[in-house]
């Protein structure tokens, strides 16, 4: 029961219910629109008509009430006849006003002798004819001026003078009008009737030909999800689908160079921690192998163990480490820090390790640098490029730490006289277990993590690191962080 209500729920909410949806009421509402106006103009073309007609049978009539002296004397059989036949083709009634506004003729007997004062009356006295149409009473009431030309004593008439001698007052029905509008109403109606089923057909047919489109792309991507296809998707049927099916693949795309870095990090992730405990169990089984092992080796063995226990801590620390950063909700501790007594901070620190390399460290500060940053995180990231100038320097090499700033960010460079990194290398030297040269790398020790790490940790600072070497004189990192952090836009 459930399961059917969601199907249902689902198909209205879907592009091809609203589609269909906007047909239909298109093609309805223009449906009407027809209708209202095929009646509207109809009854205004008939009504002009009729208006028109009576008009023309009221002017002939009002000359025939001048010539045969009517408003006199109203007893013309002529006009009688006239009047009532007028009154009976439209099935209406008429009434003559004279001077005085009393009624001289009533087709239907019933105002003889009354006065009529009405606008319509005063109007027409003063030589203004009017038409009103009362839809909802059905007729059509008019007025016009019973006019009299005025002659000169010569015989001669005055040019544009004539004389207001009384006034028609006519009701012509409209039943028949309003007969043929309900007739073509019905007529009209079974139409529209018909063309609604053929809109619903119609709009059925259109609203999936149109999502057609937006089926593939659904079935693609299934497809893709399902494992069966390995390819590009392509469908250009519209704009809207091609530029869906670009981004899509471009996502897909990134997902599968993911899937591979992920796969060759895994891949490295155990080979890295693999190798210090092999090298342990080689070690220890050596030990269990002889008999009365001299203490001098067994501490030289046990120092060796030791040694790779910590590299294999540390490789998981500075992997638990890029866990932390890699989450979206990883957060700076954000303060305001001395950069120069961080950088000296850190030079101290590393001083040792410099001695044993015999690598000489200068730091070149041409400004004092307060900045707004992470202390802890970002003293671990230039920890690593100065650990790793150090590490991979010739002997009697010179790292040369130098600061500036401006007024939006300061930049740290370090700079080393070292081996240097070929270019193929450059895209490659922060991925994640990486090494220019992984048989030196061997030799000096590291995880392949450190620069991975303080990459992280400038970009989440909003900062940018740039890369310069030549193979065989040195390296230089670039690191260039906003004074004041902005966080994430």
């Amino acid at each position: 029961m459930i399961k059917p209500i969601l199907k249902d729920i689902a198909y209205i909410r879907s592009f091809r219910a609203r589609i269909f949806l906007v047909l239909m009421v298109v093609g309805i509402i223009s449906s009407l629109g027809v209708h209202y106006a095929i009646l509207s103009n109809y009854e205004a073309r008939a009504i002009y008509v009729r208006e028109s007609e009576v008009q023309n049978q009221l002017k002939i009539i009002a000359n025939h009430l001048i010539t045969y002296n009517y408003l006199q004397d109203p007893s013309s059989e002529v006009v009688n006849a006239e009047l009532e036949q007028l009154s009976s083709l439209y099935d209406g009634r008429v009434l003559i006003i004279g001077g005085n506004f009393k009624v001289i003729k009533d087709t239907y007997g019933i105002s003889m002798g009354k006065n009529i004062i009405s606008k319509e009356v005063i109007k027409s006295f003063k030589g203004e004819s009017s038409s009103n149409y009362d839809r909802e009473n059905g007729f059509i009431e008019m007025t016009i001026p019973i006019t009299e030309v005025i002659k000169e004593s010569g015989g001669y008439t005055a040019e544009n003078q004539t004389r207001v001698r009384g006034v028609m007052l006519t009701s012509v029905s409209t039943d028949t009008i309003a007969m043929t509008l309900r007739i073509l109403s019905r007529k009209a109606w079974i139409i529209e009737g018909i063309i609604v089923v053929l809109i619903l057909a119609m709009s059925m047919f259109f609203s999936g030909f149109l999502t057609r489109p937006f089926n593939k792309v659904t079935d693609a991507i299934n497809d893709v999800g399902a494992g069966f296809s390995d390819g590009a998707l392509s469908v250009p049927d519209y704009t809207e689908t091609k530029h869906i099916v670009e981004a899509f693949n471009s996502v897909l795309s990134r997902m599968r160079v993911l899937d591979e870095s992920r796969q060759e990090f895994v891949s490295n992730v155990s080979h890295e921690l693999k190798t210090p405990m092999t090298s342990m169990k080689l070690l220890a089984e050596s030990l269990v192998s002889q008999e009365e092992v001299p203490s001098e080796l067994y501490r030289e063995f046990m120092e060796d163990i030791v040694g790779e226990i910590d590299r294999e801590d540390k490789i998981i620390n500075d992997l638990l480490e890029l866990v932390k950063l890699d989450k979206k909700n990883a957060e700076l501790s954000i303060e305001d820090i001395n950069i120069n007594h961080m950088l000296e901070l850190i030079l101290k620190r590393l001083k040792p390790i410099a001695g044993k390399a015999s690598v000489n460290m200068v730091f070149e500060s041409t400004r004092t640098v307060n900045a707004q940053v992470d202390d802890v995180k970002l003293t671990l990231a230039i920890t690593n490029f100065i650990e790793n100038a150090i590490k991979y320097n010739k002997k009697n090499g010179i790292v040369r730490v130098s600061l500036d700033s401006d007024h939006q960010h300061f930049i740290i460079t370090v700079a080393d006289t070292g081996i240097g990194i070929p270019e193929e290398a450059f895209d490659h030297i922060f991925e994640r277990f990486y090494r220019v040269d992984k048989s030196h790398s061997r030799e000096i020790g590291g995880t392949g993590l450190g620069l991975a790490l303080a990459r992280n940790i400038v970009l989440m600072h909003r900062g940018t690191i740039k890369t310069d070497s030549t193979l065989g004189e040195g390296t230089t990192f670039t690191i260039s962080i906003p004074i004041i952090y902005r966080g994430i836009n």
